[in-house]
């Protein structure tokens, strides 16, 4: 695998963090992405493996893909997600094993997609937000105050006064070019969040984009610089109008 592994401390790779840490032991020991992340599938009791349509998910090499239907239809038909050898893959399929359900949701609804009629070229309103959250979405469960703030885009509310409240939330990175960008963490880094469970969105919902934006690494302790206030104070990044830059 080329480059360094993710730091698997980072407090926003939490919810991978054992998962992470045994791949990286797997891809130390000389086997493919897709490999390891069937060893660590097969590991899992069987409740908890991810399914789509009852068929047990398994992680197949990118020339799987060659010739046959698109990613989405491939993974949809074969139960089997292709996957190459970098980072970006490979957390991808961290966030099957992690979040299955919700990945299988996401490809159902990319299926709804798919036989929509669409102009040439297009992937339409539904398939577009589907893979914006799947590559750079993220989950927040935190007290009404948190959401309201962030749907406001106060960041002083939201960061600063209601800093306490932080204690009740938690941040799920869904996305996985999300997280590979966190690899080289910088300020701008922005999530596209749900502020519900995103299982629970129809496809209208979807396709409406319900997003919030929100720079990451203001998280209260994600990142040490964020514990003086002065770094709120960005414009650049924690824009008040339009929405800050997603990046």
């Amino acid at each position: 695998m080329p480059g360094p592994a993710p730091d698997w401390t980072a407090p926003w790779l939490a919810d991978y963090r054992a998962a992470g840490l045994a791949l990286q032991q797997r891809l130390h020991a000389g086997l493919t992405v897709a490999q390891a992340l069937n060893v660590l599938v097969d590991a899992m009791p069987d409740a908890e493996r991810p399914r789509l349509r009852g068929q047990a998910l398994r992680f197949v090499p990118q020339a799987a893909l060659d010739g046959g239907p698109g990613y989405e239809a491939f993974i949809a038909l074969e139960a089997a997600v292709p996957t190459r050898e970098h980072w970006h893959d490979a957390l991808n399929g961290l966030v099957w094993l992690r979040w299955p359900a919700l990945k299988a949701r996401l490809n159902a609804l990319h299926q709804q997609g798919l036989e929509a009629p669409q102009d040439e070229g297009r992937r339409g309103p539904l398939r577009d937000a589907l893979t914006l959250f799947d590559e750079n979405g993220a989950w927040l469960e935190a007290p009404p105050a948190l959401c309201e703030a962030l749907q406001a885009r106060d960041w002083r509310r939201l960061f600063i006064e209601r800093r306490p409240l932080w204690a009740q939330a938690r941040l799920h990175l869904i996305g996985h070019a999300l997280m590979e960008k966190l690899m080289q963490p910088r300020t701008p880094i922005c999530a596209h969040v749900l502020l519900q469970d995103p299982q629970g969105l129809d496809a209208a919902a979807w396709a409406g984009k319900p997003f919030a934006p929100l720079p990451v690494l203001g998280v209260p302790g994600w990142w040490p610089a964020n514990e003086e206030a002065g770094f709120y104070g960005d414009v650049r990044v924690f824009r008040p109008s339009p929405e800050p830059q997603c990046s």
